[in-house]
């Protein structure tokens, strides 16, 4: 990650909580035309970067959306929010796509990520990262009961002088690590809106360790969607309120080195 350092050569601790500056906005286009805002989160795996969000964010046939680039926000000081700047990636290189997406025996899975070209970004850049290690590797250590935060910006809402995501609170809806309908997410009882797809889902860590410390947070999913009935009465029956969050672990998948997908 990339943290600017003082006089001294001591790095700087931002004002925020880093949870908020490892959670970008994510703006698609197509060309110049705007098209949809989302959320999404930074991934590092043995110093490449990454964004991650859903794949719909990036690519959804069944609406017709299919933008050629996405923009997200970089913040340039840790002690003044304010200084940002947009930074562009595009989502096709002669004519392949350039993000990674995966599916298993339930399905395609809705997250994808983005490789970031570290050279291409602006210098002092502050970019928090989660790492394979804030992925949870015990499931049974996370009890039923925990609480859980989503960084996101619901319909594209946010800080917008800082911008940065606001924190959804949300509970375990679903066993953790079941496979939830066969499917590789669990659910979540939380209020969102269309713009928080590709939010981390987290906990907070109660002792991060040395690699931890920084983000002491442990990422738990992706959310992607609210889960609704096909067959509720919409003027009866009030929405359930429970969200799809795909397993995280899916990105030690989808970051592995491109010799070794299959």
């Amino acid at each position: 990650m990339n943290r600017p350092s003082t006089e001294n050569g001591q790095p700087r601790a931002p004002t925020v909580d880093p949870l908020f500056l490892a959670a970008p906005a994510v703006a698609t286009f197509d060309n110049k035309r705007p098209l949809s805002n989302a959320s999404g989160f930074f991934f590092e795996r043995d110093l490449q970067l990454y964004l991650v969000t859903s794949r719909h964010v990036l690519s959804d046939p069944d609406s017709g959306h299919h933008p050629d680039r996405i923009e997200i926000t970089l913040h340039m000081d840790p002690l003044d929010l304010t200084r940002c700047t947009g930074f562009s990636m595009l989502l096709y290189a002669q004519g392949q796509s350039v993000w990674r997406q995966g599916s298993d025996s339930g399905g395609e899975i809705d997250v994808a990520v983005v490789e970031i070209d570290r050279s291409a970004l602006p210098a002092g850049a502050i970019i928090f990262a989660f790492t394979p290690e804030h992925l949870v590797r015990d499931f049974e250590a996370i009890p039923s009961d925990v609480a859980l935060c989503i960084a996101g910006f619901p319909l594209g809402f946010g800080d917008t002088l800082h911008r940065l995501p606001v924190l959804r609170h949300a509970a375990i809806a679903s066993p953790f690590g079941i496979r939830f309908q066969g499917r590789g997410f669990f659910l979540t009882d939380a209020r969102t809106h269309r713009g928080t797809s590709g939010a981390p889902v987290v906990m907070r860590m109660s002792t991060p360790d040395a690699a931890n410390r920084s983000l002491p947070w442990r990422l738990l999913g992706v959310h992607s969607a609210r889960m609704d009935m096909g067959n509720r009465d919409t003027l009866l029956d009030e929405s359930l309120g429970l969200n799809c969050a795909w397993y995280a672990d899916i990105l030690m998948t989808l970051t592995e080195p491109a010799q070794e997908q299959t």
